[in-house]
């Protein structure tokens, strides 16, 4: 697997192989298949600046600081399977 990264301040969409697209945000990266960068599209957003293509970098696994294994919510808070009701009743 590769590394895109959109170089641009707009977002792209970025044609694939067997006809599925990449949306991809400014300065966001994604995962592509290294078959695809030989996509003649792939390469035409390569020579023009607008996308980088990088080797995948090896993921932190555990020990101090190991990123968001073991979180259980972004908020705090445990979501529960009842809904809530508000106004009046």
């Amino acid at each position: 697997m590769k590394i895109v990264t959109n170089k641009s301040s707009k977002p792209l969409s970025i044609p694939l192989p067997r006809g599925k697209t990449l949306h991809l945000g400014p300065a966001r990266t994604a995962e592509i298949s290294a078959n695809a960068l030989e996509f003649p599209q792939v390469k035409k957003l390569v020579e023009a600046g607008e996308i980088e293509i990088a080797d995948e970098t090896p993921r932190p696994r555990g020990g101090i600081g190991g990123g968001r294994a073991g979180r259980t919510s972004a908020h705090g808070h445990a979501s529960g399977g009842r809904s809530r009701r508000s106004g009046d009743r």
